[in-house]
């Protein structure tokens, strides 16, 4: 009997190869629009993406998911170059990183799914919106207010003022198109699809740009290791900042989010192994400590190229990881590509970023059936523009833990008077001091000259603040020569049965 045959050592390596060649070229544009909207030479995002491939790729958690520089990072990435310097990204990352490694390693991953999806959305559309304003400046090839408020108070007079300049026009004539290629693709035969929007779009420009040589800027090119500088004494200095400590806290809160996140999103995509959450950001904290070291952009996984992998058939970690070999490979040999790249272009592409990510289509059923959480959503969001990143997070977050502690505190309280015998009273449900003005005020308004019979029995929760109050207020109603108040405890009978019989 023949022995039976060894099962191949990589048994999909056939559709991971063709994935991660798809995720490569989806992949190549946005890193360097990234960096370039970051604020930071162009081969730094090529250099996340690298590592989010090589490194988050290699190591096990999210299945499929790929990771590199993210546009909902930019934003913060750019407040962060402005106010400490590109020679102290490097510590905030690996920070970041390291903090990411430590709650991985502590089993904190899954407490990220705790995090209102409201205030995820409307941090993400907060980034958007700012994001969206910062690239229109861009697009017209004019420096951006540093406030993300400015950015679109000043909008409308800025793109007046570009209409009076050629070049302005121009520049900013060659983004719009970017945009509309981008928009338009996902219209076009499947086949003509083949090739990822984004990177149509940039060739496109590129292309009208070099036969009609038109006025834009394009990329700077630094070369790959030029462009690599880990953080030195001086920038590790600078850990003691407090400010310094709450961006750390803030790239490693909206990282993580965004990521975990993604994952739960990517998982819906497919049938293959689910997301393992504690691993994942220990996967992320690795690849962020490891750009920490080069001095690189923050890396997070990424829905577009993760969901692009998926769509392309591939079936283990081996295509997020060759995407990253290709990103390396391109950086490697073919560097000065880069400077044929109108800014312009990527400018577009990341007005299309930011637009996909502001719920449009979603806030108005959110606003029909969840009220409350399509203001977290809005408040969030504005926060985020008005005031900054980190604090518009917490304002959202501590808006979302207001209004679970408002609506866990439910209460219910109704009055039933016959007109002989006690006023029958009966509290349902939560019974918190933050319903307690609303009960109190429906109980003095009672009769004082009649018995009532005040039934707690189908109450869930009475906490001291009620439990106290109640006391005292039944004294002050028997204190005016009225029958003393009847209570009746949850333990004494039944919700809706009144006092008992014996």
């Amino acid at each position: 009997m023949r022995a039976a045959e060894k099962a191949p050592r990589f048994p999909h390596l056939r559709q991971d190869f063709a994935a991660s060649l798809v995720v490569f070229l989806v992949a190549l544009p946005l890193c360097v629009g990234v960096a370039v909207a970051s604020g930071v030479p162009a081969e730094l995002g090529l250099v996340t993406g690298i590592v989010g491939g090589v490194v988050a790729g290699l190591m096990r958690g999210s299945s499929l998911q790929v990771s590199g520089p993210a546009a909902g990072l930019t934003v913060l990435v750019l407040e962060a170059v402005q106010d400490f310097g590109l020679a102290v990204l490097g510590v905030i990352v690996l920070a970041a990183g390291l903090l990411q490694l430590a709650m991985g390693l502590l089993k904190l991953g899954r407490w990220f799914r705790a995090v209102s999806v409201s205030v995820v959305e409307g941090m993400l559309a907060g980034i958007g919106l700012v994001l969206i304003a910062g690239q229109l400046y861009a697009a017209a090839g004019l420096a951006a207010p540093a406030a993300g408020l400015d950015k679109i108070l000043q909008l409308p007079g800025a793109l007046a003022g570009s209409l009076t300049s050629p070049t302005a026009l121009t520049s900013l004539a060659l983004g719009a198109g970017t945009v509309v290629v981008m928009a338009g693709w996902t219209h076009l035969p499947r086949r003509a699809r083949a090739v990822p929007g984004a990177l149509a779009a940039v060739l496109l420009a590129t292309a009208v740009s070099l036969v009609f040589s038109l006025p834009v800027a394009t990329v700077e090119v630094h070369g790959l290791l030029g462009s690599i500088q880990p953080p030195d004494a001086g920038a590790f200095g600078q850990v003691a900042s407090l400010s310094l400590l709450g961006t750390v806290l803030a790239f490693t809160l909206i990282a993580s989010a965004e990521s975990l996140f993604s994952a739960a999103a990517v998982d819906r995509m497919h049938d293959g192994p689910r997301t393992r959450y504690d691993q994942e950001l220990v996967a992320q904290g690795a690849g962020n400590t490891v750009c920490g070291l080069l001095g690189a952009l923050p890396m997070t996984a990424v829905i577009v190229r993760s969901s692009a992998n998926v769509q392309a058939g591939a079936r283990t970690r081996a295509s997020r990881v060759l995407h990253g070999v290709w990103l390396l490979l391109f950086a490697a040999l073919l560097p000065g590509a880069l400077a044929l790249i109108p800014l312009p272009a990527l400018a577009g592409i990341l007005v299309h970023a930011g637009w996909k990510l502001i719920p449009l289509r979603s806030f108005a059923p959110l606003w029909r059936e969840h009220r409350g959480e399509a203001v977290i959503l809005a408040v969030t969001a504005l926060a985020i523009v008005t005031v900054n990143m980190f604090e518009g997070v917490l304002i959202g977050l501590a808006l979302a833990v207001a209004k679970t502690a408002w609506t866990a505190s439910h209460v219910r309280l109704e009055v039933m008077d016959k007109g002989a015998g006690p006023v029958q009273a009966y509290l349902s449900g939560n019974a918190t001091f933050l319903r307690l003005p609303r009960i109190l005020d429906t109980l003095e308004s009672l009769p004082q000259d009649r018995p009532v019979a005040l039934d707690l029995s189908g109450l869930h929760h009475l906490d001291h603040a009620c439990r106290t109050a109640l006391e005292n207020w039944a004294a002050r109603h028997s204190a005016s020569g009225t029958d003393q108040v009847r209570l009746t405890a949850a333990a004494e009978t039944d919700a809706r049965t009144g006092p008992s019989p014996d």
